[in-house]
């Protein structure tokens, strides 16, 4: 008996918490930090790296693994992300997210006022599959033909009220100015909009409404309408993306079209579909949310240059 307790221990050995907690803070750090020719360890590389320097005597990668699996730090892996360079996010952000709860400028918004998130969705191609899909079947998921045939592209510009789930779009040959200003003629040439008090517009800085510029043009062809720019690289707090990943995963992937026709009635076909049942989206992101957030990159950004 204490023969076979003797290989449990020697199997699995005891290390004292420091050392775990000195093994962990090693997975956290930057390779190249450190002269060494690598982007990022692995649980072996770790492992190695920990008895080069002293750390321990004798470590397996194994062991390494388990600890880290047990915390959630997976230094193999790494998901891209952009850093907020305006000096304003906070600010920008903030009047956006006030909208999707109902307020404007510290005033809770009449019955008579709208928002709607808008963006287009770019160069979706139409990959015409050498071989016929074959629908699923027992043991078998639908297969797809791996070659294809581009036979063309298309953009989709799309508007969702935010508050009344109401969607619209336009399948377009180009993107730009022209075909922007007929997405939102199509929305506020029919009621409620063309009558409201106010309708607010939620875009990013693309160039089809990008700058001083773009508020003017909208505020001249549509008084009523106010244009609403989201700080540089926040697409995400932009509702209009939650439809398009909706898109996306339910009609475009996998992608699988015989020509643009089909692909723009389909798109257009499942926009009519989506509306039918479609309830406003559960955005819970505050500027409470937000403001904790900025605050870790307080002295990073207060550092930048005020942007134009």
């Amino acid at each position: 008996m204490d023969s076979m307790i003797n290989q449990e221990l020697d199997a699995h050995p005891v290390f004292p918490p420091d050392i775990v907690v000195q093994i962990k803070a090693l997975a956290c750090e930057l390779p190249a930090r450190h002269g060494i020719p690598l982007s990022r360890f692995t649980c072996n590389e770790i492992a190695v790296e920990a008895v080069g320097r002293g750390i321990v005597a004798q470590i397996s990668g194994t062991t390494v693994w388990r600890w880290l699996t047990e915390d959630a730090i997976k230094p193999w892996q790494y998901r891209s992300w952009i850093f907020p360079r305006d000096p304003a996010f906070a600010q920008k952000a903030g009047r956006v997210l006030d909208l999707y709860h109902g307020i404007y400028q510290g005033k809770a918004l009449e019955t008579n006022e709208f928002v709607i998130s808008a963006d287009e969705k770019t160069s979706i191609q139409v990959r015409r599959r050498k071989h016929e899909t074959v629908p699923a079947k027992k043991k078998n998921g639908l297969k797809v033909e791996h070659e294809y045939e581009r036979v063309g592209s298309l953009n989709y510009l799309a508007a969702w009220d935010v508050q009344h789930a109401k969607l619209f779009g336009r399948c377009e040959a180009k993107t730009g100015i022209a075909a922007f200003d007929r997405l939102v003629c199509e929305v506020m040439s029919q009621e409620p909009y063309a009558s409201a008090k106010r309708v607010f517009w939620v875009v990013d800085n693309g160039s089809s409404h990008r700058g001083e510029s773009s508020l003017k043009r909208m505020q001249s062809k549509w008084p009523n309408a106010i244009l609403v720019h989201l700080p540089v690289h926040a697409s995400w707090l932009n509702q209009i993306e939650i439809y398009f990943s909706i898109l996306q995963r339910k009609v475009l992937t996998p992608n699988y079209f015989t020509s643009v026709e089909e692909l723009q009635a389909t798109i257009i076909g499942f926009q009519k579909r989506y509306e039918q049942t479609a309830n406003p989206f559960e955005w819970k992101f505050t500027k409470h949310d937000l403001g904790k957030i900025m605050s870790k990159f307080k002295d990073a950004i207060s550092a930048l240059p005020i942007a134009a």
